[in-house]
């Protein structure tokens, strides 16, 4: 009687203090990870640490980022009746971490245990490839948690009976299968298009708009490549490094920068619209202070917290992911790595990367005009990392397969589906109340 005492008071604590906090939970799976691999103490201890404190300064991040925010979704709510949401992984993350306890009285932590279960799936669907055909094991990891949490949260409001007290084993096994599949097969949608446009580099996509590059090197290749003419001769294509670009284009390539020229514009249009007599009457601002400095000050501060929650992600998501890879490459030899998308922009033309941001950005910009003008109660605003990863992979290979005018074309859709599919999911499952969506393609559209 005593043991089970003693077994029940850890199982106590580890629940409490372990299962129910999102740091510590990434901090045990670390060190599993590396128990598992037999490193030596002091790298175990160390990697566990800094998987820990990066969820820390994860969670820093989004204490700022809210903060910022809710001044901004209570002035539009109460002004204009709007729900604003950033289309952005980091937002849409930071929305799940602060409603999911309210909504659907569950730990944030548990997104957690699911993502380890769907990478297991994932792995086994890799390792069993002569029966499944897959190859592609899912390998970035802090894509894999902004997944997990968005995916926690559509798969409860979908399949609401899996909320019961004695469904928590059940909900993460058909969470694990449905995200596990979408990992595997997503990825190995890629391993073409990458393989073509890399002359053969044996990697694939690991990122939010897996489905999204597969469908735009299918549309590019059949509606604009290369056709046959009447006398037997292809007609050649045009493509973008035909033609020059000014140098001031290569601005958007940077994430701070671009994410602060994008906050700044879209949020102090918000503020302004907003006005400053509500943030004074709200006592966020005083009466002598210049409103015009209050807004570009607020909008740049979006770009810090995102820094600091990308700092973060990086920090732990490093530890998290090479405990689990040593184990993943001894048992899966014949994979194939799937890798965030920037790794293909060292292969495919720069500048088709940047026409394809602008023209998602373009077709964004007019679907959220679309959204004022027809009233929707969720005005979407745009992120860096869907209008630039998204759109920016999608113009390089709509470019290497249709040339100039699938790069402008094929983007400049995505940016409109982006913006109406995370309207419509966003404020349909309620995520749009607490100020994000992940709003990728994959995401927004499928």
């Amino acid at each position: 009687m005593a043991i089970l005492h003693i077994l029940g008071d850890i199982w106590t604590f580890f629940a409490t203090y372990i299962l129910q906090k999102a740091p510590y939970m990434v901090g045990f799976l670390t060190l599993l990870g590396y128990a598992l691999q037999k490193r030596k103490w002091y790298d175990t201890l160390a990697g566990t640490l800094k998987a820990i404190i990066g969820m820390l300064i994860l969670n820093a991040g989004s204490v700022g980022l809210t903060n910022v925010f809710r001044p901004i979704l209570a002035g539009l709510k109460e002004r204009f009746n709007l729900i604003a949401c950033v289309i952005d992984p980091y937002y849409g993350q930071n929305a799940v971490t602060q409603g999911v306890e309210e909504v659907f009285g569950k730990s944030f932590s548990q997104a957690m245990t699911l993502l380890l279960i769907a990478f297991i799936v994932n792995i086994l669907l890799v390792r069993f490839n002569k029966i499944t055909k897959l190859r592609a094991l899912f390998t970035t990891g802090h894509i894999q948690v902004q997944q997990a949490a968005t995916a926690y949260w559509l798969i409860m409001f979908a399949l609401p009976g899996l909320l019961a007290p004695n469904m928590n084993v059940a909900m993460l096994v058909v969470m694990a299968l449905i995200l596990g599949l979408y990992w595997a097969v997503g990825a190995n949608l890629t391993i073409k298009p990458m393989q073509e446009i890399s002359d053969g580099a044996g990697f694939c996509i690991a990122h939010q708009q897996m489905f999204g590059v597969a469908l735009n090197y299918w549309l590019a290749e059949k509606l604009f490549g290369k056709k046959k003419r009447k006398d037997g001769t292809e007609r050649e294509v045009k493509k973008v490094q035909d033609i020059e670009l000014p140098g001031f284009f290569s601005i958007f390539n940077d994430n701070m920068v671009c994410t602060a020229i994008l906050m700044t514009i879209f949020f102090s249009a918000i503020l302004v619209v907003i006005g400053k007599p509500y943030f004074v009457a709200q006592g966020t601002i005083t009466a002598d202070t210049n409103f015009a400095w209050y807004c570009m000050d607020t909008s740049l501060y979006f770009a810090v917290y995102l820094a600091i929650l990308q700092l973060g992600v990086r920090i732990f998501v490093t530890e998290l992911t090479a405990s689990f890879q040593g184990i993943a490459d001894k048992l899966l030899p014949s994979s194939i790595p799937g890798v965030d998308t920037a790794v293909c922009f060292g292969f495919g033309e720069p500048n088709a990367i940047t026409f394809g941001f602008i023209a998602g950005l373009c077709g964004q910009i007019l679907a959220i005009l679309a959204l004022i003008l027809l009233h929707s109660p969720v005005l979407i605003i745009c992120g860096f990392v869907p209008v630039f990863f998204d759109n920016g992979v999608f113009g390089m290979v709509a470019n290497e397969k249709g040339g100039l005018k699938a790069t402008i074309i094929l983007p400049f859709i995505s940016g409109l589906c982006q913006v109406f599919g995370s309207a419509l999911i966003a404020g349909w499952v309620g995520l749009a109340a607490y100020g994000g969506y992940l709003g990728m393609w994959d995401w927004a559209v499928v």
